[in-house]
């Protein structure tokens, strides 16, 4: 829901805000933000606040020396963890030049032109996540260490499992901001855990990934302890993955996961830089049911997409992304590839093909066939192509 300027400012009143965090991801998902004044707030949905384009990954080669963020007042929410008097509120924002037109390498922007594309081919596409991360306990110094919080398995139960009331206060943050977890539980890895969401819309997906992650880091700093959602945290242990589950309709109803899913096995190559873009997300391919292939089935153990029919409506669910890729750019190379299978009537191939292709075995190798794909190039802009590619 959109507020105007005038209930944004009785909200602040009634809240007793003395800062506003503005909130953005540069162009490879890290979080950003600048804290302004309530006497700022005007003046940050009429002008915006100018930032130094050229010291933001993404930007360095922007024309203007000035980008200017713009509040969107739907992401409005106190954060819960600081003090109740002289309270500190968010809003995630949008990316302008000076002339007011929205910044053409503003991830956010990126994934509204996706999702408008969508609109006009009369396709809606929804997304859930699955994302893991380790707890790690800190030193003396208060420095992390790579000692797990406890040594408990998948779905473990106290008191084994140590990092319960962790999970706990994370669920009931989030839901204090206004998001909805769905499922929260100890995964396979010593000191792993897993919180699930339900699907949203493409901009709502990528903003909860956003809040999402904040919250779990400063509520493990409040627990003394670390929080990792790299891919490979630990060596011969699970990685942590980012499964992502898509759901897509047309105007009428009809299911169109299947052929969405089939252009996503089609460009997955091509786009897996955008969705695993550390140097260790390569290694995790292959480790621990990770997939490795570009391949499909309705097993739901190794495959690159599971295929979920249930009551009616078919589910897939992508599992190689990790958690250190840029959701905006994620959820746009997502649908965009989605279309692409629905505009050429694709078909899924044979169920675990023995004859698939393998993901990239490198970031080198992602690279690579990013930069050779026009599919890739008619969708992220050059700038941010370079900041990806260029070693």
């Amino acid at each position: 829901m959109e507020y105007t300027f005038e209930e944004v400012m009785k909200y602040i009143e009634e809240e007793d805000a003395k800062f506003i965090r503005l909130v953005f991801r540069d162009a490879l998902g890290v979080q950003k933000n600048i804290a302004i004044m309530p006497g700022e707030v005007k003046k940050a949905f009429t002008e915006g606040i100018p930032i130094n384009a050229r010291r933001i990954a993404g930007f360095r080669d922007c024309p203007y020396a000035s980008l200017y963020l713009r509040p969107d007042s739907s992401t409005l929410t106190v954060l819960p963890w600081r003090p109740d008097s002289g309270r500190v509120l968010r809003m995630l924002c949008d990316i302008c030049t000076p002339d007011g037109q929205e910044y053409g390498s503003d991830t956010r922007y990126i994934l509204r032109q996706a999702v408008k594309k969508a609109k006009e081919a009369g396709v809606e596409f929804r997304f859930g996540t699955e994302a893991e991360f380790y707890l790690f306990v800190k030193d003396e110094q208060g420095n992390p260490t790579k000692i797990p919080y406890d040594e408990a398995g998948y779905l473990d139960v106290g008191p084994v499992d140590k990092c319960e009331n962790v999970r706990r206060e994370i669920c009931l943050t989030i839901e204090q901001m206004g998001l909805t977890p769905e499922r929260s539980h100890h995964e396979q890895g010593p000191g792993q855990n897993e919180i699930d969401f339900h699907y949203a819309k493409p901009l709502k997906a990528a903003d909860q990934m956003t809040t999402f992650k904040m919250v779990v880091s400063t509520t493990a700093d409040r627990y003394g302890l670390t929080a990792d959602f790299s891919p490979m945290p630990l060596p011969k242990k699970p990685g942590n993955g980012y499964h992502i589950n898509m759901y897509a309709v047309d105007k009428e109803g009809n299911d169109l996961a299947r052929q969405a899913a089939a252009g996503i096995l089609e460009k997955i190559r091509e786009i897996t830089l955008f969705l695993n873009p550390a140097d260790e997300s390569y290694s995790r391919f292959g480790n621990c049911m990770a997939p490795h292939m570009v391949n499909w089935s309705g097993a739901g153990k190794s495959e690159l997409i599971y295929i979920d029919t249930h009551n009616g409506r078919t589910r897939a669910e992508l599992r190689s992304p990790d958690a250190s890729g840029n959701p905006y750019l994620v959820y746009a190379l997502l649908i965009h590839a989605g279309l692409y299978g629905l505009e050429n009537a694709l078909a899924l191939p044979e169920e675990m093909d023995e004859n698939s292709l393998m993901l990239p075995t490198s970031r080198k190798e992602a690279a690579e066939l990013a930069k050779k794909s026009e599919f890739v190039k008619s969708i992220i802009p050059e700038e941010i192509l370079r900041e990806y590619t260029d070693y």
